[in-house]
């Protein structure tokens, strides 16, 4: 990083601040992009981004800038902002964490990132050869760095690579769209991916009717699985809890979903591990939900202050312009071994059911912080008598997620990773599919 933060420290300190922050990001990126079953475009992006925070005469003002910036600019921007807010505690992190673990994954070559999309894309046009496929490759470096006036200097440098696959059919008036994609700190297996987009172009091989229905058992892939636990992380967040808006604000100590789930978070777990949030506080392992019942409430330094709660490494920052807030990295979902545990796949799953619905891919807006919603099947699998028979159309999906966390019929043993979220699929019951 060119950038000197002490230096932009120190100006702030004669600039008549009280206390000062400097966010320091630095990513360099490689994507590498398929179109119509052909390498399209290969990009180099280098950002380096930074963000001040200042207090001065009690009151905050916040900048950020990428590329190469004046540091007395900056300066002088945030305590023009912070002239317009209101005075509020200083709260920053005044100690640092030494010997972070190491999180360098491996680099890998364009070279390498183009053979593995061209691998992947043939091997769906092997089976598929009217499939039109899309495909994208990327290995990310990203430094990080945050240091304060108050003594916090802590960073990492972190390595990952990124790969996804699409493939289109289109059939008369049908049309069909499957995607598949993996995160790992090294390779980006293109087989794996492929045979997850094969996989789904199998069931959806032909078009098959389902029925409105209140009764028929629904099951979530890990991929769709994100619907329903989204709405959990917020209905976990201080914010909700400073708003008197999330329905488990005198839920503690109480069952929330069903017992059958815990729900934690994970620092130093899979490829989204962190060792620090962006307010330099260190990570923990939290178990938010245990056995169905809420634990607690995540927050930043501040929320967590105001709430009386210790901070746990939650505050993150949306952008390098935004002030830290509550968020939650690194999810997991654990089981408890119980008789509705299946050892297995989505096939063992659906082996169970006579009847039911899986949802791989959905369209709509997330539950809000009621739980409800209804969403249009993307895609979506009819089974009948344990076997998957076909793609459903024209179908919603609606209900209320807690309702179904609460309606667990039935867990696959087997999980993945979803953004930052690892979750096993799951069969639910209590939700209503609308058919054409």
């Amino acid at each position: 990083m060119s950038t000197n933060p002490e230096q932009l420290l120190e100006l702030a300190r004669k600039s008549g601040a009280e206390a000062a922050e400097v966010y320091l990001s630095d990513a360099v990126s490689r994507p590498v992009f398929f179109e119509a079953n052909r390498l399209k475009q290969i990009e180099s992006i280098d950002s380096e981004g930074i963000g001040l925070r200042i207090w001065k005469s009690g009151r905050v003002g916040l900048v950020s800038a990428y590329g190469a910036v004046e540091l007395v600019d900056l300066v002088d921007q945030a305590i023009a902002l912070s002239a317009l807010n209101e005075p509020e505690e200083i709260l920053l992190r005044d100690s640092t964490v030494a010997n972070y673990p190491t999180r360098l994954g491996s680099e890998i070559s364009l070279e390498t990132m183009i053979d593995a999309g061209n691998l992947a894309i043939a091997q769906v046009r092997s089976q598929y050869p009217e499939a039109i496929c899309g495909a994208e490759w990327d290995c990310s470096h990203e430094t990080l760095r945050i240091i304060n006036s108050r003594g916090l200097d802590c960073g990492y440098t972190d390595i990952t690579v990124d790969g996804s696959l699409s493939a289109e059919l289109t059939r008369g008036d049908d049309f069909l769209n499957v995607w598949y994609g993996q995160s790992e700190r090294g390779n980006v297996d293109p087989e794996a991916i492929a045979r997850q987009v094969l996989q789904s172009l199998k069931w959806a091989n032909k078009n098959v009717a389902i029925r409105s229905s209140q009764k028929t058992p629904v099951i979530f892939t890990a991929k769709a699985a994100d619907l329903l636990w989204g709405v959990v992380a917020i209905a976990m967040s201080c914010r909700q809890v400073q708003q008197k808006t999330t329905p488990w604000l005198d839920k503690l100590g109480q069952p929330v979903i069903s017992s059958i789930f815990s729900v934690s978070q994970q620092p130093s777990f899979g490829i989204y591990d962190s060792p620090f949030d962006d307010e330099g506080t260190p990570t923990q392992e939290v178990t938010w939900i245990d056995s169905g019942v809420l634990q607690g409430f995540y927050g930043d330094i501040r929320t967590c202050k105001e709430l009386g709660l210790d901070a746990t490494g939650n505050g993150f920052r949306g952008s390098l312009g935004n002030y830290p807030s509550p968020g939650l990295f690194n999810l997991a979902i654990a089981t408890k071994q119980s008789e509705k545990i299946i050892q297995g796949n989505i096939l063992e799953l659906a082996a169970t059911l006579k009847n039911g619905l899986i949802v791989d891919q959905v369209l709509g807006d997330d539950p809000d912080l009621s739980g409800n919603f209804s969403v249009n099947i993307d895609l979506g699998y009819l089974v009948k008598n344990g076997e998957i028979v076909g793609r459903v159309k024209d179908t919603m999906l609606s209900g209320n997620a807690y309702t179904a966390l609460n309606q667990v019929l039935a867990v696959s043993g087997e999980q993945q990773w979803q953004g930052s979220l690892y979750t096993p699929a799951m069969i639910v019951n209590g939700l209503s599919i609308t058919a054409e």
